[in-house]
Order: C-alpha cells, then sequence, then structure tokens
C-alpha cells in the first residue's frame, strides 16, 4: 500500500481560536467598565479643580474692586465673560456665580454639582451619570 505524503500542515484548531476570542471577551468585560470609571474620576477631577481656580478668581474680583455683590446668576462656558475675572474653563464644565459669591461648577458628563461658597465650604454632589 502506498502512502499519499501531505505537507506538513500548519496553523491554529478552531478550538484554540475559540480559546483565544474567549480570553479576549474576559479581558474586554473587565476593561471596558474601569474605563469609564477611570473616565468619570478625571471629570470630577477637572470639575474640582476648574471651580476652586474660578472660586479663586471670584474671590479676588471682589476684594479688587470691592464689591460686596459681585453679578447676578450667570453660567459661563469655555471661557469667562469679559468684564468678569479672568478663569479657565475646561470643555463641558460649566460654572455658575451667585450675588454672594458661591461658586458651582457641573460636567456635562456626570450628575450633581461641586460648590464652593463664599466663605470656602465645599458642597460635592458629583457623582457617576
Amino acid at each position: 500500500m502506498s502512502k499519499i505524503f501531505r505537507p506538513k500542515q500548519k496553523g491554529f484548531t478552531l478550538v484554540e481560536l475559540m480559546i483565544v476570542i474567549a480570553i479576549i471577551g474576559v479581558l474586554a468585560a473587565i476593561a471596558v467598565p474601569q474605563y469609564q470609571l477611570y473616565r468619570s474620576r478625571g471629570f470630577m477631577a477637572t470639575v474640582r479643580s476648574d471651580t476652586k481656580n474660578f472660586h479663586t478668581a471670584v474671590q479676588a474680583y471682589i476684594a479688587e474692586n470691592l464689591r460686596s455683590d459681585p453679578r447676578p446668576v450667570d453660567t459661563f462656558g469655555p471661557t469667562a465673560v469679559p468684564d468678569y475675572p479672568p478663569a479657565r474653563v475646561s470643555a463641558l464644565v460649566r460654572i455658575r456665580v451667585n450675588s454672594a459669591g458661591d461658586v458651582t461648577g457641573s460636567h456635562d458628563a456626570l450628575g450633581g454639582t461641586y460648590t464652593i461658597m463664599g466663605d470656602g465650604a465645599v458642597i460635592d454632589s458629583l457623582s457617576v451619570q
């Protein structure tokens, strides 16, 4: 009987490929929620930082101009209104200043707000939506 010689076949079996796909799926299932949490913590840090910086600018503005009532409630976007203290605000962060000098920051991708009162007290209710 003559044997038919086939060249040595190379490649992966179906089972090996399925195992690799299953491992990648498990890793993705772990990584995606962690990535979302990481982004949310970054957004929260941005809101807190921008609000603190804006609060400092508002307090300096009040002190320099000797105004006890700096301005009615206003909302500022990525840049401050020209006649108000110049303070940079990150994208998607919203800052409000009320007449008592309280500064409230929020982010479009987060729930809640971060407020620094005129006397320096902090109210933090930021949360992931």
